[in-house]
C-alpha cells in the first residue's frame, strides 16, 4: 500500500471504527473483546484490499457479516459464557438508570441467543437491512431470514420477559392504527 492508501486507510478506520465497533460487539452477543477481534480481523482484510475498494464502510461491514456467519459454521463451541460488565455508575436519573438496566438485560438476552439468531437480529434491527439484503450477505433465502427472525424474535421474548416491564408503566401495546372501522369479509 502507497503512502496516500496508508493515510485515507488510517482516516477511515479512525472516522468509523466506533460505530463498526458498536455493530461488531452486537453481533458477538455483546462481548466487547470478541468484537474488537472481529472488527480487527475485518479492517486486517480490508487494509490487504484497500486500493481497490470502493465503498470501504460497506466493504469492511460485509466482512464483518461474512467473519461471523464463519463462526457459526465452526463445529467447536464456545463452553465459557461471556457476560458484558454492568453499566457505568453515575448515571443520572430514573430514565438513565432504566435505560442502562434495558441494556443490560437486552445483552444477556442476545447473549444467550444462538450466532446466527443474533446476526439475523442485528443485521434486522441494528443495521435496518431490508430481508433481502440480510438474505444476501447471509448466503440463505429471504424465508430463512423471515423464519429465522421469527423464531430469534420469540426466543428472545422468552429469555427475556422482564423487557416489557422496562416500559413506561402500564403500557401495553397499542396498534398504530384503529381496525375497528375494517370490514373483514370471507
Amino acid at each position: 500500500m502507497n503512502a496516500e492508501g496508508l493515510e485515507s486507510f488510517r482516516e477511515f478506520v479512525d472516522n468509523r471504527s466506533s460505530a463498526l465497533l458498536r455493530t461488531a460487539v452486537l453481533l458477538c452477543g455483546g462481548d466487547q473483546h470478541a468484537g474488537e477481534d472481529l472488527l480487527q480481523n475485518a479492517l486486517v482484510k480490508a487494509a490487504g484490499k484497500w486500493q481497490r475498494i470502493d465503498e470501504p464502510e460497506a466493504y469492511v461491514r460485509r466482512i464483518l457479516y461474512r467473519q461471523q456467519v464463519s463462526r457459526w459454521r465452526l463445529k467447536w463451541r464456545r463452553r465459557e459464557v461471556s457476560v458484558p460488565e454492568p453499566p457505568e455508575a453515575g448515571a443520572a436519573g430514573a430514565d438513565a438508570a432504566a435505560a442502562a438496566e434495558l441494556r443490560v438485560v437486552m445483552r444477556e438476552a442476545l447473549a444467550r441467543l444462538t450466532s446466527r439468531q443474533r446476526t439475523v437480529l442485528v443485521l434486522r434491527y441494528f443495521e435496518d437491512l431490508p430481508e433481502a439484503d440480510v438474505a444476501r450477505l447471509l448466503g440463505c433465502t429471504v424465508g430463512t431470514v423471515r423464519s429465522t427472525t421469527h423464531r430469534s424474535l420469540a426466543r428472545l421474548r422468552s429469555l427475556a420477559p422482564e423487557l416489557a416491564a422496562l416500559g413506561p408503566a402500564g403500557a401495553e401495546w397499542q396498534p398504530s392504527c384503529d381496525y375497528s372501522s375494517v370490514e373483514v369479509r370471507p
